[in-house]
């Protein structure tokens, strides 16, 4: 089980680190995103009963404040640990690579972490997969599509219930890339 203290302050953390941001293409609060990627990991976990379920939320809940906020590394490390932070900072995409090499660097640096972490990034793109905002192209969409079958593939092996999500998730999104 897990522990809803720790959930509580781990959320309450992200909600402060992205209180200024929306979804794009909403007037929604981001938070609503990082709730949508916990829940498809700790149900992913919650099927399995082998993961850490308190350490998956966490990088859950997580997973974009470095990228995206003035949140830092050791930030994180000093409120949640160094293990969460490890698992935050390879769910984050390094800005000083070209924009092509970002997300291979950010999946082999998620390798390196535990299977926490990988269920965690196919959780975020299975959330990621819903209607795209109005404003990408087909060429965009496209590319969104093959990026989460590359996910799958580099990622994959270790959680059975979230790979045939993400799976089902990319056959669905063929909707959004028609004519």
């Amino acid at each position: 089980m897990w522990n809803p203290d720790l959930y509580q302050k781990t959320l309450s953390f992200a909600n402060r680190a992205h209180r200024k941001q929306q979804l794009p293409g909403s007037d929604l609060p981001y938070v609503a995103h990082l709730c949508n990627v916990c829940m498809e990991a700790v149900h992913a976990v919650l099927q399995s009963g082998t993961e850490d379920i308190d350490l998956t939320m966490q990088c859950a809940l997580l997973h974009d404040t470095i990228e995206d906020t003035e949140i830092t590394y050791e930030d994180v490390v000093k409120a949640f640990g160094a293990r969460v932070a490890d698992g935050v900072l390879a769910l984050t995409k390094n800005e000083a690579l070209e924009k092509p090499d970002r997300m291979p660097d950010s999946l082999q640096r998620i390798l390196q972490q535990s299977s926490e972490v990988r269920i965690v990034k196919m959780a975020d793109r299975i959330n990621n997969l819903s209607e795209p905002p109005h404003y990408w192209t087909k060429e965009k969409r496209m590319k969104y599509q093959t990026e989460a079958r590359l996910i799958l593939d580099t990622l994959g092996g270790v959680n059975p219930f979230v790979e045939r999500r993400l799976s089902h998730r990319i056959e669905q999104y063929s909707q959004y890339i028609k004519d």
